[in-house]
Order: structure tokens, then sequence, then C-alpha cells
């Protein structure tokens, strides 16, 4: 039997075998999502806009929003959902690339969620989160930490660059004083010692009183609140607003009214829990001193510039973005004049061309002296080849 005879029969059983598989891998595939825009290596898919659409629907539902308000609110919001997400990958990718961390941000971030559910084991912890978002706990990590690299990026490329000088403030004030005349009314903060049932009320009690005796002796009040409170308020640094008297419970309202800016109470049992307050500041009655309003005026004056400012920004960073988009779907904050056009990669042709037309080429190449002649050697210069 010639040598190589068993090697020449099994080659076409193996190039079949190959094409048998190929074929059933083919009846199995399946399309699992359709892309529809590309940005800066990052892609989005139909599923993405159906999901931000579903979750837009229902804030909107938990707003009161049903019938025809839902409806014409929907069409409103549909208009702008790939705009919204194209922004955020424009974002995400211009924190990358100012070299942004927001690694410390998420940490704090997942150790209050974790310290508030209580949950010490950290594979308990993770479930605890998949259960909550129906998200995978690093999908969940991964999101908090591009949310927090988009806002880092707003505040220093858009936010910090608008500027209201207090010649302007001082100006608004001077003619819109019925805006800055008040009733007497004290602002405050609140920490809450949360006692759930089955709790130790003694032992939040004790927690309560050292709390509080910390925050009495100057200790940041801020960071008290996020590092113990069991309130909701805790998003706002336990900030929760301005009350006219006859606003607060009587037992609250007398512990509070008369006292001073700064001023902490000691542990006040409101049921479930212990609650210690904050005087932030005690606002008489009349018109207000502009000073006092100064910050107010700035955020009056800074809001309306904000957004276009913001806009104009993501307009910029589209200019400049590798950004493609499927037909039938609308960009609706596109740059003018980019070119955004859907490239489907099945359908670049390759290039032809001849052997002659290599070989002139390849002489080319030669002349240029970018190609070392065989059998010669070749030192550096340090020459750049791009002059």
């Amino acid at each position: 039997m010639p040598r190589g005879y068993n090697n020449r029969m099994r080659l076409p059983l193996i190039l079949a075998g190959i094409a048998a598989a190929g074929l059933a891998s083919a009846a199995e595939i399946t399309v699992v999502e359709e892309i529809i825009a590309k940005v800066n290596g990052e892609i989005i898919t139909r599923g993405d806009i159906e999901r931000t659409r579903k979750q837009m629907e229902a804030s909107m539902r938990e707003q009161g929003a049903t019938g025809a308000r839902l409806t014409e609110a929907m069409a409103e919001a549909d208009k702008n959902i790939l705009r919204e997400r194209i922004d955020q990958l424009l974002l995400q990718s211009k924190g990358k690339e100012l070299n942004l961390n927001v690694d410390s941000e998420v940490a704090k971030q997942l150790a209050d969620i974790q310290r508030k559910s209580g949950i010490t084991d950290p594979d308990k912890f993770q479930q605890y989160v998949r259960d909550q978002t129906g998200m995978s706990y690093e999908d969940y990590k991964n999101d908090r930490k591009n949310d927090l690299l988009t806002n880092r990026v707003i505040r220093q490329e858009v936010a910090s660059k608008i500027t209201i000088k207090r010649e302007e403030a001082q100006q608004y004030y001077d003619g819109h004083q019925d805006e800055f005349k008040r009733e007497e009314r004290v602002y405050l903060r609140e920490l809450l010692v949360s006692t759930p049932p089955g709790a130790d009320a003694a032992q939040a009690l004790k927690k309560a009183k050292d709390l509080a005796d910390r925050g009495k002796k100057g200790e940041k009040f801020e960071d008290l609140v996020h590092n113990n409170s069991d309130a909701p308020s805790v998003q706002q640094d336990g900030d929760i607003g301005a009350y006219e008297k006859g606003k607060l419970r009587p037992e609250i309202e007398k512990t509070v009214w008369d006292q001073p800016r700064g001023f902490v109470t000691d542990p006040i049992n409101v049921g479930n829990g212990f609650l210690i307050l904050k005087v932030e500041e005690h606002q008489k009655a009349g018109l207000a001193g502009f000073e006092e309003v100064q910050p107010q005026i700035t955020n009056q004056l800074f809001n309306p510039r904000f957004n276009p400012e913001l806009r104009r920004y993501l307009t910029q960073l589209r200019t400049t973005a590798f950004l493609e988009i499927k037909p039938g779907y609308e960009d609706s904050g596109a740059a003018p004049g980019k070119n955004t056009a859907w490239v489907d990669p099945a359908e670049i042709k390759p290039e032809t061309i001849t052997k002659e037309q290599v070989a002139a080429r390849q002489r080319h190449r030669r002349l240029l002296g970018l190609v070392p002649i065989p059998g010669t050697s070749t030192q550096s210069t340090g020459t750049s080849s791009s002059r």
C-alpha cells in the first residue's frame, strides 16, 4: 500500500466531518441581540433601548401617569431614548480618556448599601443585590461605576466652567426681592437609629446618645448621617428641608424652634427609632439678606445655562467620536455634518489586485528604502518614517 494512502483517505472524511459540524452549528445559531448603534468601541442594542423604555414607563406610572397622559409622555420620551444612551457612552468614553478613577466611590456606595441591608456575608449580599435589582452583582457594580464616571465628567468638563458673578446675582436679588420674603422657618437635618421589631431598643438608644454627643462636639453631622442613619434622607446627607411654625410635631418643634444654627438635639423617641436633629439654619420672617440667599440665586441662574452647555458639550463629543447608527433609528442629538452612516462588514468588498501591481508595489517600497534588500543589513538612524 503506497505511503500516505491512509492519510489521503482520511482527509475527505475529516473535511466532511468539519462541514457537517459547521452546518449543525449554523442551524443552531439564533440572533440574540440586534446592534443598532456603535459608539467608540461600545454597542447599543435594540434590547438596551427596549429595557430603557420599560424602565421609563414604569417610572412614569409610579408618578401617576396613566391613559392618554402616559401615552403622550412616552411618545415624547421615545424620541430621545437613543440620544440619551449615546450620551452616556460618550461620557463614559471621555471619563476613561481623562483617566478618571471612581473605584473608591463605587466601593463606598456598595459598602453603604451592604451596611443598610444588614448582610455581612459577601456572597449573600451579592445575592441580595441580584434579588433587588434583577441584575448580576457585577452588572450592578458596573452601572454604579458608569453613573459616577459620567457625573464626574459632567462636573469637571461642563458644570465647573459655568460661572455666576456676584454682581449678576446681586442684580437678580435687587430685581426680584418679592421672591425672598418669607415666613420664619427652621432648616433641619436628621439621623435615625431605627428599632425594627425584635431589635434591642436599649442598645439603639445607647448608639443614638453616642452619635448625638459626637455631633454636639463638632463632628461633621453629614458624615454621622451617612455612616449611621437608617432614614431614607441618608441619600441627601440627612437634609429634610425647611419647616414653618406649626408644621412640625409639637414635641419636636419645642425642641428645635428657638435653638441657634448648629444645635444638635438629644435622641428623640419617635416610635420606630431614635431621632437626632441638627438645626442647619433658622430664618427669621421678612426679607432675606443677599448673603443668605446668594447660593439660592446662583442655582437659579446656573440651571437654565447648564442644560444648553451640556448639550453643546455632547454635540462636540459626537463630532470626534466613532459613531454609526443603523437605518431606521435616529439620534435626536446628532451633530450637524457628522457622518453616522451604518457600515455592514458583510457588505465591504475586498480589494482586487493583480500580480503585476503587487510586484510594482514591492519595487516602489524598495526605492523608498522601506523594504531592505535581501542579503543586506540595516541600521536604525532614528529618522521618522512619517516625514
